[in-house]
């Protein structure tokens, strides 16, 4: 059971899978601070500081200044401009994973191209392998005989 064990996660798809998802976890953290920290700020400035996430409904009785001030007295409270943070958050988060990804294939992409050409102009110098050669020599030995 101990060498079953070992060669579970001697496979490529289980090393596969923890790399990606430490990666992904670190890469959330980055886009995470892109968003709150350099991206909210900006949209902030141009919307006119407009901050949706303290925007409720109080379902029960009592007046309240503050989303945090109705969860605190323990009101039941309809929570929409959360929900409209997060569905902004993710919108901008969607948007700078899709232009980061975007990046990273163009740079994959260049990459295979200047490797494609590399080997191009490899092969169109380098001469004749040692099976052409032999083959020529065999050629011209059976041409003289």
């Amino acid at each position: 059971m101990l060498n079953e064990f070992k060669a579970f996660i001697a496979k490529g798809n289980v090393v596969d899978l923890a790399v990606g998802i430490i990666i992904g976890a670190a890469f959330t953290a980055i886009v995470n601070s892109l968003v709150a920290d350099l991206i909210n700020p900006i949209i902030g400035l141009i919307t006119g500081g407009v901050d949706f996430s303290n925007l409720f409904v109080n379902l029960g009785e009592g007046e309240f200044a503050s989303l945090a001030a109705a969860k605190e007295a323990g009101a039941p409270v309809f929570a929409y401009g959360a929900f409209i943070t997060a569905c902004i958050n993710f919108l901008i988060i969607a948007w700078v994973v899709f232009l980061l990804v975007k990046a990273v294939n163009r740079m994959k992409a260049s990459v295979v191209r200047k490797e494609k050409a590399e080997e191009a102009v490899a092969a169109a110098t380098a001469g004749p392998t040692q099976e052409e050669l032999l083959a020529q020599i065999r050629d011209l030995l059976a041409a003289r005989a």
